[in-house]
């Protein structure tokens, strides 16, 4: 589970009151207000969450993330402005793994810090066999996905997103299973998150050879990967 987080906001009253609120429960935090020196203290390796505002002095959060994720993957919860949907969508297509608009409760912080743990933590926890589909292989042991043997830079959600779909392909996944196992938590009405994954993967693998769509939209369900077999790796390299 998580332990140590950095938060990056320019509040400093905020990252007082919420460093006490998350100390009581037991994690470690540390706190910064000024962007260059955050992505400093983020790169250092030393922590297991990162919460970043995207309004911040010096380097703001959306180009904090996208230098952070050229050389790390640990989980970012961004901190948007209520009601800016833009700077949600931007925020999840740059890398942040989920998001949470301000003003919030810190009840509601703690219980998406948590659910990424949770989320982490089943990934940690519990390894599964490489599982190959068509021209795409994903390897949970090494964490890589190969397009036609080209290693594809994925964020974890994606990752763990895309291994979802590819163990189900040729079936439905609903929208609610994949909240609940992918990002740790329930979709609130107007939550975009998956699509917005969705939307990247999709870019990422492009179509199948045949030229039809590989991740295809279930409409008021879900997704399903579209595929006409699915073999794991141990099983193909028998025949």
């Amino acid at each position: 589970m998580l332990e140590k987080i950095l938060i990056i906001d320019d509040d400093a009253e905020l990252c007082e009151m919420l460093s006490e609120y998350l100390r009581k429960e037991a994690f470690e935090v540390d706190s910064v207000q000024h962007g260059t020196r955050g992505l400093e203290r983020a790169r250092t390796g030393s922590y297991d969450l990162i919460v970043l505002d995207v309004m911040l002095p010096g380097m703001n959060g959306f180009d904090l993330l996208r230098e952070l994720r050229t050389t790390s993957e640990v989980p970012v919860l961004l901190l948007t402005a209520r009601g800016d949907e833009l700077d949600r969508i931007v925020g999840l297509e740059i890398g942040a793994d989920d998001y949470l608009p301000k003003p919030f409760n810190a009840r509601e912080l703690l219980a998406r810090i948590r659910a990424i743990g949770r989320r982490n933590a089943r990934t940690t926890n519990s390894p599964k066999h490489p599982v190959n589909v068509g021209d795409v292989e994903l390897d949970p042991g090494t964490r890589t996905i190969t397009l036609n043997g080209k290693v594809l830079e994925v964020t974890t959600v994606e990752f763990n997103l895309l291994e979802m779909l590819l163990r189900s392909a040729g079936n439905v996944v609903s929208r609610d299973d994949i909240a609940s196992t992918v990002l740790g938590r329930e979709l609130s009405p107007f939550d975009r998150s998956i699509d917005v994954h969705i939307s990247k993967l999709r870019k990422k693998l492009g179509n199948l050879p045949n030229g039809r769509e590989r991740i295809k939209t279930i409409r008021n369900t879900g997704y399903m990967y579209v595929s006409m077999a699915r073999v794991p790796v141990k099983e193909q390299q028998l025949r």
